[in-house]
């Protein structure tokens, strides 16, 4: 039954289970461009998966089965290129891919992705304003309520690495905590 849905011609369908995924997928939500090379279309579109082996790309019109494309993931400031094979294919939904060719160095990108996801690997925390920045910040203060404010700094960076606080969320709490003493 299984083959018959595989000869249905229209080229969306399922690939076999043998080949299926073999990597663990993580929620992922990047923007995604694909390139068919053969046939010079692109598209824009969005992640809704990754994994070390491929992701899941949510679109209207997907490419067909077994097409050879060009993906590119951008997420934030970061992005990362890979060719890769429409392993499924569902119109209205979007289609499955499998990474075939990587290059070193985007696979230190999809590495770090897949470590922050996995939670092995903290996120990076770029530019975070710390106390040794603004030491005007507390200066009336006893010796306690400095220390509180550093463990304070310090929680609010563990919850972003955490992912339990966006990266502007966590940003903003902690300028609110540096500039509490200004603060009516």
């Amino acid at each position: 039954m299984f083959n018959e849905r595989l000869r249905s011609g229209n080229g969306h369908a399922a690939l076999p289970p043998d080949d299926r995924r073999t990597h663990p997928r993580f929620h992922f939500c990047a923007a995604a461009e694909a390139l068919d090379p053969q046939h010079r279309t692109r598209m824009n579109a969005r992640t809704s998966d990754l994994g070390k082996g491929g992701c899941y790309v949510d679109t209207f019109s997907p490419y067909p089965l077994k097409t050879a494309i060009k993906i590119r993931l951008t997420r934030e400031k970061a992005s990362f290129t890979a060719e890769a094979k429409v392993v499924y294919s569902k119109i209205g939904m979007g289609m499955g891919l499998a990474f075939i060719s990587i290059e070193p160095r985007e696979l230190c990108i999809l590495d770090g992705w897949i470590g922050e996801l996995s939670g092995s690997v903290p996120p990076e925390i770029p530019d975070l304003p710390t106390m040794k920045e603004y030491p005007h910040v507390g200066a009336g203060n006893t010796y306690g309520a400095k220390e509180s404010g550093y463990v304070l700094n310090e929680l609010i960076i563990a919850l972003m690495r955490r992912g339990a606080l966006t990266e502007e969320e966590g940003k903003t709490m902690i300028l609110r905590l540096l500039h509490r003493d200004f603060l009516p």
